[in-house]
């Protein structure tokens, strides 16, 4: 029995001393990777936050047109991320490029940004509205010193959300022409290559984790503390 024990440990350890191995023997490969995934998030979530936090805002007083935008949203949330991006790669204008592979990182965005956006400016009380209104405020102050610094605790929580999303599902981009960490799984898949793939998978994982935390951090910072405990509750009742 000590012998077996001993030899499942002894596989155990060689097991974790290969992934090590093989990290540090493509160290190069790995890096370049890691770079080029975090500048296709860093591409996809500036362009998501210009385009969607736009229309969020846009449709803040229209309740017809915020359910129709926010059914596409789920609608195309509701979409596998690979058949997404098959879909793309047939659209003229795109194909196997980074451009499909950003736009549908962009698209996944939509919904966690506008819903929250767009939930957040309506939960402002009604109270600090009329007073903001009587003290001669026009309704583009009112939106842009009242509701959006009161609403930015719930928006920050739909741009972490769309962040974390964006870590998992740019690994799928690989299948469209794309070269980040997503290869390292794709490949290690293909090749049966054990330590390919859990590298890949932890080095996204971590990454997803970072990216989670540098949000919070970044949440606390520009966020009173009474609007962060509000936030906690904001962020149920959209959900």
């Amino acid at each position: 029995m000590d012998r077996m024990k001993r030899g499942d440990d002894m596989g155990i350890i060689d097991f974790f001393l290969n992934i090590a191995e093989y990290f540090i023997k493509h160290i190069d490969k790995i890096s370049t990777y890691t770079i080029e995934h975090f500048i296709l998030i860093i591409i996809a979530i500036i362009l998501s936050l210009l385009i969607w936090l736009t229309v969020g805002i846009a449709i803040r007083n229209n309740l017809g047109l915020a359910k129709g935008v926010l059914g596409i949203g789920s609608f195309i949330m509701s979409v596998p991320s690979i058949a997404l991006y098959g879909i793309l790669v047939s659209v003229p204008g795109f194909g196997l490029n980074r451009r499909s592979a950003v736009f549908g990182l962009i698209l996944y965005a939509m919904l966690p940004i506008v819903r929250n956006v767009y939930v957040s400016l309506n939960q402002v009380d009604e109270n600090i509205m009329e007073a903001a209104k009587g003290m001669g405020l026009s309704p583009r102050q009112v939106l842009f010193k009242v509701q959006l610094p009161l609403a930015v605790p719930v928006i920050l929580a739909g741009i972490r959300v769309a962040l974390v999303m964006m870590v998992g599902i740019a690994t799928l981009a690989v299948y469209i022409g794309e070269r980040n960490l997503g290869s390292l799984i794709q490949q290690g898949i293909v090749r049966t290559h054990d330590d390919m793939i859990i590298v890949g998978a932890i080095l996204v994982s971590v990454m997803a984790f970072l990216v989670d935390y540098i949000m919070g951090k970044i949440q606390k910072a520009i966020v009173s503390p009474g609007l962060i405990t509000d936030d906690s509750t904001s962020k149920k009742e959209v959900a």
